[in-house]
């Protein structure tokens, strides 16, 4: 062989070995881009949460991680958080005490999920719903918020001979106004025959109550006539719970009249509506786009007689008024959303004098009556 060859050889070997480190370095560089360009990584994080018996106040995580800081948040299905964690660093953190929040309505109790939240908002606390989502938002693993479900129970003797909730079966759809059959199977664990209290709850609120009595070790299954009147619509948590235990389903409730507002009687001093609201809200009685006076906080559902006070508001009876439909607080007028049907507010424009006509002729001040269309 020509040492011409060889050499040529060699080149090519030596280029070959070039490319190949090259290659290589440029895997370690891309591996290391996140560090050497100043780009984080994704956020991570991980929890574990273990079936419990509580005091229905507080609950306990007892592991979570997570490699920025953040918040665990408690729930059951419901639109809002039932408890909230303080803030907490980066790292992992044992044995957390999560407690229940001071305006919540509902205990925890039940199956409930804990769910891990970072802390992205300027502000101080936790941000999720206030910010409708744009802040403080779950960290995730392919895809799926990092959250744990538990079940927890309640009391202090009584959990042990509390009866056990074994299965629940509950309608898939219902409207707001019907009786529905929820059925479950109830096993009472001691050998001693018992009664005790068995309640189905939409989204934490009791809407039937049955005193159920057990011999020792038996099991039953039983029905419960459950009257939806007043629970608010849309999809729903719906439960079976006894002292101590309890089985968490989901109904999707459809709100069974279209949503509407009717002036039925006006005076200087106040004026009377009837209404029928979807949503927790409030009737208010708007001059010229300003809300000027409000009636009290109405539950979903229909309501008569609906008293607006316009005592402390100087109106005439050909000023022009418009009673509309509003979701929120009647304390905070400002911050609530108008209720609409179609597309369009829920109102009906009228005035003091047509309504006063109206019922000088016999009539109820129907023709002021708006669904929004």
């Amino acid at each position: 062989m020509s040492s011409r060859l060889t050499f040529g050889t060699l080149k090519r070997i030596g280029a070959i070995l070039i490319a190949i480190t090259i290659v290589i370095a440029a895997g370690i560089v891309v591996g290391q881009a996140p560090a050497i360009f100043g780009v984080e990584e994704d956020p991570e994080a991980s929890i574990t949460f273990d079936d419990q018996q509580g005091n229905g106040s507080t609950v306990t995580v007892q592991s979570v991680t997570l490699s920025e800081g953040g918040y665990v948040v408690i729930s059951d299905g419901g639109d809002e958080p039932l408890a909230v964690s303080e803030r907490l660093e980066a790292g992992t953190h044992e044995t957390v005490t999560v407690e229940r929040e001071s305006d919540a309505t509902r205990e925890l109790h039940g199956q409930l999920t804990a769910t891990v939240h970072r802390d992205t908002s300027d502000d101080e606390g936790y941000a999720y719903e206030e910010s409708d989502g744009e802040e403080d938002q779950p960290y995730l693993e392919d895809g799926f918020p990092v959250s744990d479900t538990a079940t927890v129970t309640t009391g202090d003797d009584a959990v042990s001979n509390s009866f056990a909730v074994e299965s629940i079966d509950t309608p898939a759809t219902a409207t707001t106004n019907e009786t529905i059959e929820v059925n479950a199977t109830i096993r009472n664990p001691t050998e001693f025959r018992a009664q005790q209290p068995v309640e189905v709850r939409i989204d934490g609120a009791v809407f039937a109550r049955q005193v159920l009595e057990l011999e020792g070790g038996e099991t039953r299954t039983v029905t419960l006539d459950t009257d939806t009147e007043g629970a608010p619509p849309g999809n729903r948590s719906i439960g079976v719970y006894t002292e101590g235990d309890g089985e968490l389903d989901r109904i999707d409730l459809e709100f069974h009249t279209d949503p509407s507002v009717a002036v039925t009687d006006a005076s200087t001093e106040s004026v009377s509506v009837a209404a029928a609201t979807p949503e927790e809200g409030f009737v208010a009685l708007e001059r010229n786009g300003t809300v000027i006076a409000t009636s009290d906080r109405l539950e979903p559902g229909e309501h008569e007689n609906v008293s607006i006070n316009l005592s402390d508001v100087s109106v005439d009876e050909s000023d022009e008024l418009t009673a509309a439909l509003y979701a929120g607080n009647p304390d905070d007028a400002d911050a609530a959303s108008p209720i609409e049907s179609e597309g369009e507010p829920v109102q009906t424009t009228f005035t003091l004098g047509d309504v006063a006509d109206d019922s000088g002729d016999g009539g109820d001040g129907s023709d002021n009556e708006s669904t929004g269309e």
